[in-house]
């Protein structure tokens, strides 16, 4: 039915059948052969036909005034349809004739619909008449929700401008050394702060009543689910942007396993930054703003939040378990590490945005992902432990410098000491002390396997020092390796779990190492220069046997190399202290031509200085 059309009375053919029993009553009452009875029953009937007549009216009247109302309010939601522009730019008065027409239509729609057992054909035309404007209204609320939510919403850039203050948005950062340790995460958790100041307005909040305005209006309207569908979906699809700008991306468990090394390292650094962000202050938001347009209205806040989050935090739970599943290489260990730690410090954060309905499944596959985690640290520490104890040694490590195994293992259990709070949590003390005489008051699981870590190295070391033929490059490389270890304990926060008594025991090895090594070196040498009553050409024999085996050790041990200066400098000393003393005393005591001494003291002391560079060089 047109705008323009004339009202039909619905009434009409009632009243026509009304009147025509009334004109029947009163001939039949005019007769003059009625008996009294039966003239106290037509003027019962007259009565009842009045009656029916004066409700029948007044029905009449009622629907015509619920047209009237419907046609102005359909005029009103029409007139916006082809309207091109949106409603809540239009200003405070727009809006509010809008929401008024459209509450007026909803209205309406329940009165109608509250008669429909008896209405007539025009109340049933009517009342399907209000559900098409209604429809029609609802929909257009659809877009107008979208829109103020796309205009007002948060960028990227600033929803992570508060993030960076707690170390979780910049690529360049290493998640490991930029988080707290566990109890500092533990504490600051526990105390609450750190949620309330993660929170943030994902919308501008002066539109924040603008959406609830049209949520009210939906919900009464028993377009509830349209309203939390769009209300979903529009949010659902931000959290996917953003994961997709934080290097998230949909990867399936296969994509993670073949994965080369070098990329799956990037992407672990990406999802632990993406996980601080997207849970602790994205999630968090949005949680508040779910409460803030639907915690008047029920269960829909709750579930509604789970619905537009769901996928998200699973994409993030995928990729975790993906990694966990291993395999378990030493250089995946600190990364296993970041891992656990990120979730830990965020499992507070999950447990209270997923504690009822659907979202507890989210929130038992974190935990459960957290355990997954720990048991790969595990199993990643047995294996670096694995790997040091039987890296196989073939040939002799050149120079008998430091080996790159104890370069490699070192700095790497250097790397692990700042996680020593997670590390002491997921380990497992030995069933005895994998250095007994270690110091009683270092008692933890991760001193513990670091002791052990280091004690096979010694013994791997002591395997490869077996392959030098020569016994006093054997020594010299022992010293070096074990110095390097007790230089790196002593300088770094590796000391509070080896402890002094550790490092009192290893420089003892290492200096005892350097003891044999100059013995090794030196003894069969300076024993030439022992002056026994030796003359003339006995002389001139153990002078010359002298300094052949001094061009020797010359020509061999410049080319080895001690990387530590002070160490080199305490070897060069001693040597000269040795060398030179019975060389002075040897030219002293004899009666050799000096013909017959090809270097002064001097000449020998600056030679001396020459050793342990690294680079061969030859006197001859």
């Amino acid at each position: 039915m047109g705008d323009t059309e004339s009202i039909i009375p619905a009434y009409d053919g009632e009243q026509h059948v009304i009147v025509a029993a009334q004109h029947i009553v009163k001939a039949l009452a005019a007769s003059q052969n009625l008996s009294d009875e039966m003239r106290k029953i037509l003027a019962d009937l007259d009565t009842h036909l009045s009656t029916m007549t004066k409700l029948t009216e007044s029905e009449a009247r009622w629907t015509s005034e619920v047209e009237d109302l419907l046609r102005c309010a359909q005029k009103k939601v029409i007139n916006w349809q082809s309207n091109k522009s949106m409603i809540w730019d239009s200003g405070p008065q727009g809006v509010a004739e809008y929401l008024q027409a459209v509450d007026e239509v909803r209205r309406l729609t329940e009165s109608l619909g509250s008669l429909l057992s008896s209405t007539s054909g025009k109340e049933k035309e009517l009342l399907d008449l209000a559900h098409s404007v209604l429809q029609m209204a609802m929909a257009r609320l659809e877009e107008e929700l979208i829109h103020i939510l796309a205009r007002n919403n948060l960028s990227f850039e600033q929803i992570c401008s508060p993030a960076r203050s707690f170390g979780g948005v910049d690529e360049e950062l290493a998640v490991s050394t930029e988080d707290d340790s566990v109890e500092e995460k533990s504490r600051r958790a526990s105390s609450g702060t750190e949620s309330e100041e993660s929170i943030i307005d994902l919308v501008r909040p002066d539109v924040i009543s603008d959406i609830k305005s049209i949520a009210h209006i939906m919900f009464a309207s028993s377009y509830n689910q349209e309203f939390c569908e769009a209300f979903v979906s529009f949010w659902k699809d931000a959290l996917d942007e953003y994961l997709v700008i934080l290097g998230v991306d949909k990867l399936s468990i296969e994509d993670v396993m073949d994965m080369e090394w070098g990329r799956l390292y990037r992407r672990i650094r990406r999802w632990c930054r993406a996980s601080k962000v997207i849970i602790r202050f994205f999630l968090a938001s949005q949680k508040r703003l779910f409460d803030q347009v639907l915690g008047e209205l029920g269960s829909p806040s709750l579930v509604c939040f789970i619905e537009a989050s769901k996928v998200s935090m699973l994409r993030l739970l995928n990729f975790g378990e993906a990694v966990a599943i291993g395999p378990y290489l030493p250089e995946r260990l600190s990364c296993f590490i970041d891992m656990y730690e990120v979730l830990a410090s965020l499992l507070q954060d999950i447990d209270a945005l997923f504690n009822e309905g659907d979202g507890c499944f989210i929130r038992n596959e974190f935990h459960e992902l957290l355990t997954k985690l720990g048991d790969s640290v595990r199993a990643t520490f047995a294996e670096f432990g694995n790997r040091v104890a039987s890296d196989p040694s073939v040939t002799p490590f050149p120079k008998g410098g430091i080996h790159p195994l104890t370069k490699y293992v070192m700095n790497y259990i250097n790397l692990l000491a700042e996680h020593g709070p997670t590390l002491n949590l997921l380990l497992e003390r030995h069933g005895e002390d994998s250095d007994p005489v270690a110091d009683a008051d270092i008692f933890c699981p991760m001193a513990d396997h670091l002791r052990s870590v280091t004690s096979m190295l010694e013994t791997n070391l002591d395997r490869k020092s077996n392959l030098f033929r020569d016994g006093s490059l054997k020594h010299f490389f022992m010293m070096n390796n074990i110095h390097y270890m007790v230089q790196k304990v002593k300088d770094s926060e590796l000391r509070g779990y080896y402890g002094d008594e550790w490092i009192r025991r290893h420089t003892g090895k290492f200096q005892q190492h350097a003891t044999n090594y100059e013995r090794a070196t030196w003894s069969s040498i300076l024993a030439l220069l022992r002056f026994d009553g030796k003359k003339g050409k006995a002389e001139e024999r153990c002078i010359k046997g002298f300094t052949v085996a001094f061009e020797e050790v010359y020509k061999y041990q410049t080319g080895w190399f001690v990387h530590d200066p002070q160490l080199r400098e305490d070897l060069r000393i001693s040597a000269s202290q040795n060398v030179i003393h019975a060389y002075r005393t040897f030219i002293g005591l004899s009666s050799i031509n000096d013909k017959c001494i090809k270097y002064t003291t001097t000449e020998l002391e600056n030679h001396i200085l020459d050793l342990f560079e690294g680079f061969p060089r030859s006197l001859r």
